[in-house]
Protein backbone atom coordinates (compact mmCIF):
# COMPACT_ATOMS: atom_id res chain seq x y z
CA UNK A 1 0.00 0.00 0.00
CA UNK A 2 0.92 3.55 -0.64
CA UNK A 3 0.72 6.89 0.29
CA UNK A 4 1.03 10.26 -2.08
CA UNK A 5 2.78 13.48 -0.94
CA UNK A 6 3.23 16.76 -3.17
CA UNK A 7 6.26 18.92 -3.34
CA UNK A 8 5.53 22.54 -2.77
CA UNK A 9 7.96 24.22 -4.53
CA UNK A 10 10.70 24.53 -6.95
CA UNK A 11 11.65 22.64 -10.02
CA UNK A 12 9.79 20.02 -9.09
CA UNK A 13 6.53 21.85 -7.80
CA UNK A 14 3.15 20.26 -7.74
CA UNK A 15 4.64 16.32 -8.11
CA UNK A 16 3.21 13.86 -6.80
CA UNK A 17 5.41 11.22 -5.18
CA UNK A 18 4.70 7.77 -3.48
CA UNK A 19 5.52 6.75 0.15
CA UNK A 20 4.99 3.59 1.82
CA UNK A 21 1.98 2.82 4.34
CA UNK A 22 4.22 2.35 7.23
CA UNK A 23 3.33 2.76 11.28
CA UNK A 24 5.35 5.65 12.39
CA UNK A 25 6.15 7.42 9.34
CA UNK A 26 4.74 10.62 8.66
CA UNK A 27 5.44 13.46 5.63
CA UNK A 28 6.46 17.09 7.80
CA UNK A 29 2.97 18.48 7.26
CA UNK A 30 2.61 20.89 4.07
CA UNK A 31 2.28 23.99 6.14
CA UNK A 32 5.20 23.54 8.20
CA UNK A 33 7.63 22.32 5.08
CA UNK A 34 6.16 25.88 3.39
CA UNK A 35 7.22 27.89 6.60
CA UNK A 36 10.68 25.59 6.61
CA UNK A 37 11.22 26.84 3.00
CA UNK A 38 10.49 29.63 3.51
CA UNK A 39 13.47 30.41 6.37
CA UNK A 40 15.83 28.12 4.07
CA UNK A 41 14.81 30.58 0.85
CA UNK A 42 18.62 32.17 1.17
CA UNK A 43 20.38 29.06 2.19
CA UNK A 44 19.15 26.56 0.85
CA UNK A 45 20.85 27.12 -2.93
CA UNK A 46 23.98 25.02 -3.14
CA UNK A 47 23.60 23.69 0.39
CA UNK A 48 24.96 20.13 1.18
CA UNK A 49 22.00 18.74 3.05
CA UNK A 50 21.72 15.44 5.39
CA UNK A 51 18.50 13.81 5.76
CA UNK A 52 19.06 12.05 9.34
CA UNK A 53 15.50 10.43 9.45
CA UNK A 54 14.27 10.58 5.56
CA UNK A 55 11.03 8.65 5.82
CA UNK A 56 8.76 9.71 3.04
CA UNK A 57 11.18 12.03 1.54
CA UNK A 58 9.35 15.16 1.81
CA UNK A 59 11.67 17.47 3.24
CA UNK A 60 15.06 15.65 0.78
CA UNK A 61 13.02 16.14 -2.25
CA UNK A 62 11.57 19.89 -1.62
CA UNK A 63 14.89 20.43 -0.80
CA UNK A 64 16.82 19.45 -4.15
CA UNK A 65 13.43 20.72 -6.25
CA UNK A 66 14.74 24.03 -4.65
CA UNK A 67 18.33 24.15 -5.74
CA UNK A 68 20.30 21.95 -2.45
CA UNK A 69 23.60 20.91 -4.34
CA UNK A 70 23.19 17.50 -2.71
CA UNK A 71 21.44 15.22 -0.31
CA UNK A 72 22.21 12.48 1.89
CA UNK A 73 19.36 10.36 2.90
CA UNK A 74 19.28 7.94 5.25
CA UNK A 75 16.48 5.41 5.43
CA UNK A 76 16.49 2.23 7.63
CA UNK A 77 13.27 0.64 6.21
CA UNK A 78 13.39 -1.46 3.14
CA UNK A 79 10.30 -0.77 1.68
CA UNK A 80 10.08 2.54 2.41
CA UNK A 81 14.11 2.99 0.47
CA UNK A 82 12.15 1.19 -2.47
CA UNK A 83 9.73 4.10 -2.76
CA UNK A 84 12.78 6.90 -2.25
CA UNK A 85 15.12 4.78 -5.45
CA UNK A 86 11.94 4.60 -7.61
CA UNK A 87 10.93 8.32 -6.94
CA UNK A 88 14.95 9.52 -7.20
CA UNK A 89 14.86 7.64 -10.80
CA UNK A 90 11.26 9.19 -11.36
CA UNK A 91 13.04 12.43 -10.81
CA UNK A 92 16.65 11.86 -12.33
CA UNK A 93 17.70 13.16 -9.19
CA UNK A 94 21.41 12.63 -9.45
CA UNK A 95 22.76 14.53 -6.71
CA UNK A 96 21.50 12.58 -3.54
CA UNK A 97 22.34 9.57 -2.05
CA UNK A 98 20.30 7.01 -0.01
CA UNK A 99 21.87 5.16 2.81
CA UNK A 100 19.63 2.31 3.57
CA UNK A 101 20.72 1.54 6.91
CA UNK A 102 20.06 3.41 10.65
CA UNK A 103 20.54 6.68 11.23
CA UNK A 104 23.19 4.90 14.16
CA UNK A 105 24.64 3.20 11.62
CA UNK A 106 24.93 5.34 8.38
CA UNK A 107 26.18 8.81 10.57
CA UNK A 108 29.87 7.24 11.77
CA UNK A 109 30.41 6.49 8.30
CA UNK A 110 29.48 9.11 6.50
CA UNK A 111 32.65 11.44 5.26
CA UNK A 112 31.34 14.65 4.14
CA UNK A 113 29.99 18.04 6.34
CA UNK A 114 26.44 19.25 5.72
CA UNK A 115 25.51 22.91 6.11
CA UNK A 116 21.85 21.94 6.23
CA UNK A 117 20.58 19.08 8.29
CA UNK A 118 17.22 17.90 8.83
CA UNK A 119 16.25 16.12 12.07
CA UNK A 120 12.51 14.98 12.37
CA UNK A 121 12.90 11.21 13.62
CA UNK A 122 10.09 9.18 14.31
CA UNK A 123 8.62 10.68 17.72
CA UNK A 124 7.93 7.53 19.71
CA UNK A 125 11.71 6.52 19.14
CA UNK A 126 12.69 9.28 21.18
CA UNK A 127 16.20 9.86 19.21
CA UNK A 128 16.91 13.32 18.82
CA UNK A 129 19.61 13.77 21.59
CA UNK A 130 21.29 10.26 20.16
CA UNK A 131 21.25 11.16 16.42
CA UNK A 132 22.25 15.03 17.54
CA UNK A 133 25.54 13.74 18.95
CA UNK A 134 26.53 11.95 16.45
CA UNK A 135 25.60 14.22 14.03
CA UNK A 136 27.25 16.95 15.49
CA UNK A 137 30.61 16.63 14.37
CA UNK A 138 29.75 16.19 10.32
CA UNK A 139 27.83 19.77 10.31
CA UNK A 140 30.05 22.96 9.59
CA UNK A 141 30.08 25.70 11.10
CA UNK A 142 27.14 28.49 10.81
CA UNK A 143 24.92 25.54 9.44
CA UNK A 144 21.23 25.25 9.98
CA UNK A 145 19.59 22.57 11.69
CA UNK A 146 15.91 21.74 11.79
CA UNK A 147 14.22 20.16 13.85
CA UNK A 148 10.77 18.70 14.44
CA UNK A 149 9.03 16.35 17.68
CA UNK A 150 5.56 16.23 18.93
CA UNK A 151 7.45 18.07 22.74
CA UNK A 152 8.38 21.16 23.60
CA UNK A 153 11.82 21.18 22.38
CA UNK A 154 13.42 22.72 25.23
CA UNK A 155 13.29 19.17 26.24
CA UNK A 156 15.20 17.62 23.34
CA UNK A 157 18.57 18.23 25.13
CA UNK A 158 20.52 19.09 21.71
CA UNK A 159 23.93 20.23 21.55
CA UNK A 160 25.01 23.81 23.29
CA UNK A 161 26.41 24.84 19.99
CA UNK A 162 22.99 24.76 18.52
CA UNK A 163 21.17 28.05 18.85
CA UNK A 164 17.66 29.01 18.06
CA UNK A 165 16.70 31.11 15.57
CA UNK A 166 13.47 30.78 14.46
CA UNK A 167 10.63 28.30 15.83
CA UNK A 168 6.79 27.49 14.94
CA UNK A 169 4.00 25.54 15.76
CA UNK A 170 1.06 23.37 13.82
CA UNK A 171 -1.11 21.25 15.77
CA UNK A 172 1.33 19.07 17.98
CA UNK A 173 4.00 19.82 15.68
CA UNK A 174 6.71 21.76 17.24
CA UNK A 175 9.17 22.61 14.87
CA UNK A 176 12.24 24.86 14.89
CA UNK A 177 15.53 25.68 13.00
CA UNK A 178 18.86 25.96 14.91
CA UNK A 179 22.24 27.91 13.84
CA UNK A 180 25.83 26.01 14.91
CA UNK A 181 27.65 28.61 16.43
CA UNK A 182 31.08 28.28 17.39
CA UNK A 183 32.17 28.67 20.99
CA UNK A 184 28.90 27.90 22.93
Amino acid sequence: MKNQLRIIGGEWKRRQLAFASIERLRPTPDRVRETLFNWLMWDIQNAQVLDICTGSGALSFEALSRGAKHVTMIEPDRTQAQFLKQNIQLLKAENCELKVATAQQALPTLKSSFDLVFLDPPYSLNLWEELAKLADPLITENALIYIEADRELNMLNLPHSWHTIKQTKAGTVRAALYKKVAGR
